[in-house]
C-alpha cells in the first residue's frame, strides 16, 4: 500500500510547495522508493486553460493532454516521473463531476452536498490510478484559511482517517519572516497557520519554514512547542542559490529521515546526489555567460514562461555557461528602437503566447534576427510569426497573416477545423467553439526530414513532443517557401501538418509548433535547447 504525504502552505502564497514536493520525492527516489505527486487546485476554472499567465503563471502540459498547474513541470523535472491527466485535479472539475451525476440521477434523490459527495470525490481522486508507488505525495493549492479550499483539507482529513494515521503524513509550508526594524525572525505567522490549520482538524507532522536567513535553535524550538510538532521535524526552508540546491539542503536538514522514521521505513544513511551537486556547481560556477533576448508579452511575471526559463537554464548547465534572460515586452518593440534593445543578444527566443496584441514586435524581432544571422528559436506562436514574417519579406506576400487575428486575404496560419487527438478520436472546431479544452493538446509524433538540422540535433527520425496549439501553419505554401531557402524539415507522420520550420544560410533559425521546454530536465536537458544555446555560445 501506497504511503501519503499532503503539503498544504500557510501565511502567504508561493512559498514554493511545489519546489519542496519535488524535492522530497527526489530524496525518497534516491532511498530506492518510487514516488507519484499530485496537484489538487481549489480554485473555480476547470483547468488553467483559459486564464491569463499573469492569473496562474504557465500552463503545463502533459503527454496525454491535460492542461495542468505549472508545479507539475517542477514534479516532472525534479523526479523524471511523467505526469498524467489523473495527477491534477480542480474544484471545477469536482463539480462538474458531480452536478454530470446529480442530472443523472446517480445520488438516487439524495441532496448533494459538500460533505460527504465534494469529499468523497476528491478522496477518490487522490486514490486512484495508482500502480506500485511506495509513495503519493499531494500538494494543495492555496493557503490554508482561503474559502475555496476547505473542501479539499476536509477531504484529507478524511482520508487520514479512513485510511490509517500511520499511512499518511501531513507536512504545512509556513513563513517565518525577518522584520528588520527590530531586527528578529517572527514565529507568530506560523504559529498563526498552523493554529488555522489544526481548527480544521488537521496536526502538521513536519512544518517546513521558509525564511531568508538562518533559523537559530531556539526559534525552532519555540516553533515546536506552540505548535505542537517535534523539534526536530521543524525543518528549515532558506532561500537557496538556485531551486536545484533545494533537495541537497532538505537532506542536509534531514527532511527525507524524518519522513521515513514517521513510516518506519528503512533509511539509507549515505544516498548520492551528485547529480544535483554537478547541476547546481554548473549554475553557479559557469564558466562563461550568454545573453538571451526573449521577446513575449507576458514578461511582467516570470511564472509565465517558468518551463521556458529552465529549459534555458538547463541549455546553459550542458554547455556550461550562465544564460542571462533579457526580458522584452514585445508591444514596445519597434523598428526604431529594435537595435538598442537587442543589439547585446547572443540569441532571440519568441516564445508561445496567444492573440494578436504585441505581435507586430515578434515579428520586427525575428526580421531583426534573420537579417542580422542571431541565433532564432520560436516556440509556437513563435514558428507562426517566423513563417508570417518571411513570407512577408522573403516571398514578397506584404498582407500574409494569421486568420486568429482577422480574416485576412493571405492566411498563413489558420484555424484548425479537424484533427485526429492522441486517443484517436476526431476532434472539430469553429470560431464559435468552447476555448477550453479545445486545442491540439499532448504528446505528437513528428517525423524529420534527412539533411536537417533538426534531424541532426535529435539524432532520430520520429521524435514526440508536446503540443498546445488551435492554429497551424498553411501547407500550401510549403512549395514557395522551399524554393526560397525555407525549409519545413519536420511533418506530422501523415505529411499534412508543418511541424518545424528552418532557414538555410543561417547559423541556427529554427521554429517549432511544439514546447519543447515542457521535456527539458535538468539532467536531461533538451536536444533543441541544447544545441541552441551551444549556437548563441558560439556568438559571444
Amino acid at each position: 500500500m501506497a504511503q501519503f504525504i499532503f503539503v498544504t502552505g500557510g501565511v502567504v502564497s508561493s512559498l514554493g510547495k511545489g519546489l519542496a514536493s519535488a524535492s522530497l520525492a527526489s530524496l525518497l527516489q534516491h532511498h530506492g522508493y518510487k514516488v507519484r505527486i499530485r496537484k489538487l487546485d481549489p480554485y473555480l476554472n476547470v483547468d488553467p486553460g483559459t486564464m491569463s499567465p499573469y492569473q496562474h503563471g504557465e500552463v503545463y502540459v502533459t503527454d496525454d493532454g491535460a492542461e495542468t498547474d505549472l508545479d507539475l513541470g517542477h514534479y516532472e523535472r525534479f523526479t523524471g516521473v511523467t505526469s498524467k491527466k489523473s495527477d491534477n485535479i480542480t474544484s471545477g472539475k469536482v463539480y462538474q463531476k458531480i452536478i454530470a451525476k446529480e442530472r443523472k440521477g446517480e445520488y438516487l434523490g439524495a441532496t448533494v452536498q459538500v460533505i460527504p459527495h465534494v469529499t468523497n470525490e476528491i478522496k477518490e481522486f487522490v486514490s486512484k490510478d495508482l500502480g506500485d508507488e511506495d509513495f503519493v505525495i499531494c500538494e494543495i493549492g492555496g493557503t490554508i484559511g482561503d474559502i475555496e479550499s476547505l473542501p479539499f483539507i476536509e477531504a484529507i482529513r478524511q482520508f487520514h482517517n479512513d485510511n490509517g494515521h500511520e499511512n499518511s503524513l501531513f507536512m504545512h509550508v509556513t513563513l517565518v519572516p525577518y522584520i528588520a526594524s527590530s531586527g528578529e525572525l517572527k514565529t507568530k505567522p506560523t504559529q498563526h497557520s498552523v493554529k488555522e490549520l489544526r481548527s480544521l482538524g488537521i496536526q502538521p507532522n513536519i512544518l517546513l519554514c521558509r525564511a531568508d536567513r538562518e533559523i537559530p535553535e531556539d526559534e525552532r524550538r519555540k516553533i515546536g512547542l506552540f505548535c505542537n510538532v517535534k523539534g526536530d521535524c521543524v525543518i528549515p526552508a532558506i532561500n537557496a542559490n538556485s531551486i536545484y540546491e533545494v533537495p541537497i539542503n532538505f537532506l542536509n536538514e534531514g527532511l527525507d529521515k524524518r519522513v521515513l522514521e514517521y513510516f518506519r521505513l528503512e533509511y539509507k544513511k549515505e544516498i548520492d546526489l551528485k547529480m544535483w551537486s554537478q547541476v547546481s556547481k554548473r549554475i553557479l560556477e559557469p564558466e562563461g555567460s550568454v545573453e538571451i533576448g526573449i521577446v513575449g508579452k507576458y514578461t511582467g511575471l516570470a511564472d509565465a514562461y517558468k518551463s521556458l526559463n529552465e529549459a534555458l537554464s538547463h541549455g546553459g548547465i550542458y554547455n556550461n555557461v550562465k544564460v542571462k534572460l533579457n526580458w522584452i515586452e514585445s508591444e514596445e518593440l519597434n523598428s526604431s528602437n529594435i537595435e538598442n534593445k537587442l543589439n547585446n543578444c547572443h540569441g532571440i527566443l519568441v516564445p508561445g503566447g496567444f492573440g494578436e496584441r504585441g505581435a507586430e514586435g515578434k515579428i520586427t524581432a525575428i526580421k531583426y534576427a534573420r537579417e542580422n544571422k542571431i541565433p532564432y528559436f520560436g516556440i509556437c506562436f513563435g514558428m507562426q510569426l517566423a513563417v508570417i514574417e518571411m513570407a512577408r519579406n522573403i516571398l514578397g506576400i506584404k498582407e500574409a497573416n494569421s486568420s486568429e487575428f482577422a480574416d485576412c486575404k493571405e492566411s498563413i496560419v489558420g484555424l484548425m477545423t479537424e484533427w485526429s487527438n492522441i486517443d484517436n478520436t476526431t476532434e472539430k472546431r469553429t470560431k464559435e467553439s468552447d476555448l477550453g479544452g479545445t486545442m491540439r493538446l499532448g504528446a505528437y509524433d513528428a517525423k524529420l526530414k534527412n539533411n536537417s538540422k533538426v534531424r541532426e540535433i535529435y539524432d532520430a527520425e520520429l521524435i514526440s513532443e508536446r503540443h498546445r496549439h488551435r492554429y497551424e501553419v498553411n501547407n500550401n505554401y510549403a512549395k514557395d517557401f522551399e524554393s526560397n531557402g525555407v525549409h519545413f524539415s519536420g511533418y506530422s507522420p501523415d505529411g499534412l501538418l508543418p511541424e518545424i520550420v528552418e532557414l538555410k544560410n543561417h547559423p541556427w533559425f529554427i521554429g517549432v509548433q511544439f514546447h519543447p521546454e515542457l521535456k527539458s530536465k535538468p539532467f536531461d536537458p533538451h536536444p533543441l535547447f541544447k544545441s541552441f544555446i551551444e549556437a548563441a555560445k558560439n556568438k559571444t
